[in-house]
């Protein structure tokens, strides 16, 4: 007799974990088969404009105005203002940024990722909320840098907006 216990058992464990790892690359493949990338000439693809569109009326609940006109004109400049953000970082950075934002494009990169069950399009703000505070507070490194990047890149490119420096009580620059 083995150690490993009755053959029949064994078999049954390296059944389940083929049956596993077989659903496992199916996923991943499926997701990477769909994948697109988040950039296209160095600008966010439709699918990106919605993610960091989503990422910016979270991030920023509270800050952008309530109206929904001004609202959309503020979410409008602020990816116009990631677009530019984007075109100064350096190849290598553009290219990482381009995978995370094709992989969260995808339901199950968006699951995975976000831990977000709802399209980007369905999602309500406090949905995106929960589920950003879980990315942040994740013990898997991935989930955190996704969120920070989400983060840093919404954040600093709205406050580089003079429309957003009265927000701050930032008066503007002082002549000179």
């Amino acid at each position: 007799m083995s150690n490993y216990g009755p053959p029949h058992l064994q078999r049954r464990t390296l059944l389940k974990l083929g049956i596993a790892s077989a659903v496992v690359l199916a996923v991943a493949g499926g997701a990477v088969a769909l994948m697109q990338p988040g950039l296209q000439n160095g600008k966010l693809t439709d699918d990106a404009r919605l993610i960091f569109a989503r990422a910016g009326q979270t991030i920023l609940a509270g800050t952008l105005p309530a109206e929904v006109g001004p609202n959309q004109i503020a979410i409008n400049a602020l990816l116009d203002r990631v677009d530019a953000f984007i075109a100064g970082t350096p190849e290598h950075v553009q290219a990482e940024l381009s995978q995370l934002l094709g992989l969260l494009g995808t339901a199950a990169g968006r699951r995975g990722v976000v831990g977000l069950a709802t399209g980007w399009h369905d999602a309500t703000v406090p949905e995106m909320t929960t589920a950003f505070q879980a990315m942040r507070e994740s013990s898997v490194s991935l989930r955190v840098q996704a969120y920070q990047a989400l983060h840093d890149i919404v954040s600093a490119s709205y406050f580089s907006g003079q429309e957003s420096w009265a927000v701050l009580g930032y008066p503007g620059p002082r002549a000179i």
